[in-house]
Formats: C-alpha cells, sequence, structure tokens
C-alpha cells in the first residue's frame, strides 16, 4: 500500500512527463498502470488525493453473519448445509466467522455430521456396502445417515487409503471371446511369420542380384534397385507386401520400372547400330 506523499509523486511526474505511463513507472518502479491512472483521476476531480482509501464496504451484514454462524450450529455443524439453505456465505468466509463467534468450535466439519453415536458396526456396515458396490456411494450414505465423504473416511481408516473402493467381482471372460482372441493371436504370427519369410527372400535375391554383401540394409537401397527386387519376386508374393518391405511408393515404383524399360529398349538400339557399323 503507497503512502499520500508516494501518490503524489507519482501523480506529479506522471503529469510533468506528459502523461506517459511507462516513462513514469519506469523511473520511479511504481505503480501498477491502472493503479497510476486511477490517481491521476482522483487528482483531477478532487484536486487533490484521499488521505487514507476508502475502507472497502462489508459484503455481509451483521445481522447475515450471526444468523449464517447461529444456522451452521443448529443445524449439526454442517458447512454445506448451512451454504445450500441460506445460499451464502463462501466456504471460507463461513470458516472465519465460525471460528472468531464460536471459538470452542476446535474442527469444522464438511458435510453432514456424523450420528451423536458413531458405533463400530454402522462403520463396519458402511464399508462392507460400499466394497460391495450393490448401489452407489451416495445411496448407501443417505441409507446410513451420513455423508458420501464421511462413507469413504470410514473405509480408509478400516481399510486404508489405498484400497480400492470397490471391491466388486469382475464376471469372468466368455470361453468364446478366448477362443476369438487366441484366433486373432495366430492369425497375427501366421502374417508375421509370412513377413519375415518374405524379408528374408529379398535379402537373398538382393545378395544374388545385386552383388552386396551379407549386410544388405533394404530400405537403403535406391529405387532402381529396389524395383529390380521386387520384379523378380512379384510372380509369387503380392506388389503392396513387397512395396511395404522395401518402404517404396506405388507411384515411384511405376515410375521407375518404366524407366527401366526405356534403357533396356535404348540398348537394344545400340547393340543393332554397333552391329551394322561393323558389318
Amino acid at each position: 500500500m503507497y503512502t499520500y506523499a508516494d501518490r503524489m509523486r507519482a501523480v506529479e511526474l506522471y503529469i510533468r512527463l506528459g502523461l506517459r505511463v511507462r516513462a513514469t513507472i519506469r523511473q520511479l518502479g511504481y505503480p501498477t498502470k491502472n493503479a497510476l491512472k486511477g490517481w491521476y483521476q482522483q487528482y483531477l476531480k478532487h484536486q487533490d488525493l484521499p488521505e487514507n482509501k476508502a475502507p472497502r464496504a462489508q459484503k455481509y451484514s451483521l445481522e447475515q453473519r450471526q444468523a449464517a454462524v447461529a444456522y451452521y450450529c443448529a443445524h449439526d455443524r454442517c458447512i454445506a448445509a448451512t451454504m445450500r439453505a441460506l445460499g451464502y456465505p463462501g466456504r471460507g468466509t463461513l470458516t472465519a466467522w465460525v471460528r472468531q463467534d464460536c471459538p470452542e468450535t476446535s474442527k469444522s466439519i464438511v458435510g453432514r455430521a456424523w450420528p451423536a453415536a458413531k458405533p463400530d458396526a454402522l462403520m463396519c456396515e458402511g464399508v462392507v456396502q460400499l466394497c460391495a458396490r450393490q448401489s452407489t456411494a451416495q445411496e448407501i450414505a443417505q441409507k446410513l445417515g451420513v455423508c458420501r465423504g464421511t462413507l469413504y473416511n470410514w473405509k480408509n481408516q478400516l481399510l486404508g487409503p489405498y484400497a480400492p473402493a470397490s471391491m466388486k467381482p469382475t464376471p469372468k471372460q466368455s470361453p468364446v471371446l478366448d477362443e476369438v482372441a487366441l484366433k486373432r493371436q495366430i492369425e497375427t504370427l501366421r502374417q508375421d511369420v509370412r513377413r519375415l519369410k518374405l524379408e528374408r527372400e529379398l535379402l537373398k535375391r538382393a545378395h544374388e542380384i545385386l552383388k552386396q554383401g551379407s549386410d544388405i540394409d533394404l530400405h537403403r537401397l535406391t529405387n532402381k534397385d529396389k524395383v529390380v527386387l521386387v520384379e523378380a519376386l512379384r510372380a509369387q508374393y503380392e506388389l503392396p507386401e513387397l512395396l511395404s518391405l522395401v518402404s517404396l511408393a506405388r507411384s515411384s515404383y511405376f515410375y521407375h520400372r518404366s524407366r527401366v524399360k526405356l534403357a533396356d529398349k535404348y540398348v537394344d538400339v545400340r547393340r543393332n547400330i554397333t552391329e551394322i557399323f561393323k558389318a
């Protein structure tokens, strides 16, 4: 909070610098842009600044505060019930009022208060029903006369915070579903075997045709070499499988295949021309 002298110094410098906000803040190191403009508007209106900042009006009257605290104490010290019934205030405000007006209340209770007598049998019954999950937690809490949070607190006290809230047994998987999953797994394995067999055949042909070493990488071959390999095995395997294994696009395959055939055509033409000249 700035003193009267700090605010006047800022306004006078603001006027002297030609109402330049950034220059004023940069030179003084304070305040914010909105605060400086607000001080300036007050100065224009009153030709001065108020000595002290006007106190903020109370949001709730004393009667409203007393009514809220009285309702809280009369209804099992339940903050949520008080807020729903009165429509005010916030949880933090009501907690502060209760601690100030009722110091004997050492701990505020969130949600509905526990019954006057909380026997262990009731706690055990609530935890058993919660874990069995025959109905929702809210329905179980209403039937036992407690709030939903209390039900989970009981579960944490008896079973620990890391125990699952529901221990309802899961139904066994149908044998039909097991058979379908097994068939799907077998089909996947067959596809993997076929793919490995095809990849081995490609590597073998690459070694025979391209005359490269045993460390051939199908993905690093030129597109022209890939087309040669695909053409060599196309009669035995499907074209999409071959293109997928050598990482060759379909358009690139047809383009380079046409280029290879065109090159072979010109080879024959040059051979014929050479034979004519030799004759």
